[in-house]
């Protein structure tokens, strides 16, 4: 990657958990509105621009599982900004989530297609990249493993929107990506001044 696009990458990856978490500061008793959701879209760009990086970076280790999980991975984000719509349209027109979900019923393949699967990918997508991530050895394991832990907690704050599990879920989803944003952007600015003094790039590249 370009060094200008590895920096951009690693600050998405910084700034996706964190809109995420943000976001969860707006609930107002499980109800999300026109801030929640706005909020969850801003993290779902910052989702697909830093898992994208992080696909790239290990594509050439796991050729195979990239082909397949990438794809699958970006399903899973454009159904994290589905969600952040229903929640605004929910406060725009004064609907309950209750509501809001009974009227989704209705249309079972649409809800299938545009949410339910798709928030079940995210979720899965990360877990199972903090498992590649370990298995290759690409990160430290408490780096994967926290990985995993963030992937297990996410839905099982969403689903009964209890905010103390969330602010958990979205602290174990901070700490390895901002792990991998600062790293990813510190190597890349390694890699530029490698150009300049190797000696300098190796004293600072993680």
């Amino acid at each position: 990657m370009h060094r200008l696009s590895s920096i951009i990458a690693g600050g998405c990856l910084v700034a996706a958990p964190t809109f995420q978490a943000l976001s969860t500061y707006f609930w107002n008793d499980g109800f999300q509105g026109v801030d929640t959701g706005t909020l969850i879209i801003l993290a779902t760009v910052c989702w697909i621009v830093g898992l994208t990086a992080v696909f790239r970076s290990i594509e050439d280790r796991v050729p195979r599982y990239t082909a397949l999980a990438h794809p699958l991975a970006m399903y899973g984000c454009v159904g994290g900004a589905a969600f952040g719509v229903q929640g605004m349209q929910e406060e725009l027109l004064h609907a309950t989530h209750a509501e809001a979900v009974r009227l989704l019923g209705e249309h079972p393949s649409a809800a299938f297609l545009a949410f339910w699967i798709a928030g079940v990918l995210f979720p899965t997508s990360v877990f199972v990249l903090g498992a590649v991530l370990i298995r290759i050895r690409a990160v430290p394991v408490p780096v994967g493993l926290l990985t995993c832990a963030g992937a297990l907690a996410f839905p099982l704050s969403r689903i009964p929107r209890e905010p103390a599990v969330a602010y958990a879920a979205d602290l174990l989803l901070l700490l390895p990506f901002a792990y991998l944003g600062i790293r990813l952007a510190v190597q890349a600015l390694g890699s530029d001044s490698a150009h300049r003094s190797p000696q300098v790039a190796r004293r600072i590249r993680p």
